[in-house]
């Protein structure tokens, strides 16, 4: 072989092997996800690795889930060390689906114990649903959620941004209800802002975009039944049901007789408001 055509091989040799480190990179790049903070006014995005590779990381055990609803083991990192501390009443957790949960701050720096937890590529974790995708990449767990009352909606994951925010209402004040203080109606206000406002808009206000609008054209405390209206929150499938449906139920343990009728006594003072808009 002359000395021309070795040139030529060793070039040929070294160009595949830098073809194959790019489409590599390339492919690595392209599996990727995000999780973007934004607190002070500044925002950070973190990657899956970067997260992955925090000297805060741990392996935790959490007993009881929301969603998987049996114990999980998770690589993750406490809340509290991922976050500064927000100025803000609220600290909002976007996710991928449009599912957006505004978690009062205090709840986050209380007793139970929230995590972020992170899904790796090579143990992903299980399928959630018939859609084959899991709850991750990124999901905020609590491992205590007893000590504050912590509900299933407030276990939001496919997070991709998580940011300090004001208040629902403060941020949309066609949410309040005009009513006197802790009436029927401001207490179903805060139910509704806990468990219903992660998926549903109402009169057009709220970040979610999941559910129908509950107020706007109408409200289901108008077109069902109360006693149905109160079996679909209970149980959905057991009033309908279909293959998209995703709307979980809120067992008494979740929403107690006396949240359900104060959330009810919310609707309807709503309704009242949106007929009386000139």
């Amino acid at each position: 072989m002359t000395s021309l055509k070795r040139d030529f091989y060793r070039v040929l040799a070294v160009t595949v092997m830098c073809v194959a480190a790019l489409a590599s990179t390339r492919i690595a790049f392209a599996n990727e996800v995000f999780l973007s903070l934004t607190f002070g006014g500044r925002t950070v995005r973190l990657s899956r690795t970067e997260l992955l590779s925090s000297p805060g990381l741990r392996v935790i055990d959490v007993p009881a889930i929301a969603g998987y609803r049996r114990p999980m083991r998770f690589q993750a990192i406490p809340l509290a060390r991922l976050i500064p501390k927000p100025s803000s009443e609220s600290v909002q957790f976007k996710a991928s689906d449009g599912f957006v949960a505004n978690i009062p701050s205090g709840l986050l720096y209380g007793p139970s114990q929230p995590w972020l937890a992170i899904e790796s590529q090579q143990t992903p974790w299980p399928p959630l649903g018939r859609d084959g995708q899991s709850m991750g990449p990124f999901f905020l767990v609590w491992l205590m959620p007893e000590k504050a009352g912590i509900s299933p909606e407030q276990w939001p994951y496919r997070i991709v941004s998580i940011s300090e925010a004001p208040a629902l209402g403060k941020r949309f004040p066609a949410l309040l209800p005009k009513t006197g203080a802790n009436s029927p109606e401001q207490r179903g206000l805060r139910v509704f802002v806990a468990n219903c406002s992660v998926c549903h808009k109402l009169s057009g206000a709220g970040d979610a975009a999941v559910g129908p609008d509950l107020n706007d054209p109408y409200n289901p405390t108008e077109y069902f039944q109360e006693a149905f209206l109160r079996k679909l929150i209970r149980a959905p499938a057991s009033v309908r049901d279909w293959g998209q449906r995703s709307m979980p139920g809120f067992s008494p343990a979740v929403l107690n007789d006396a949240q359900l009728d104060d959330l009810l006594a919310y609707l309807r003072q709503m309704v009242r408001q949106r007929l009386a808009r000139p």
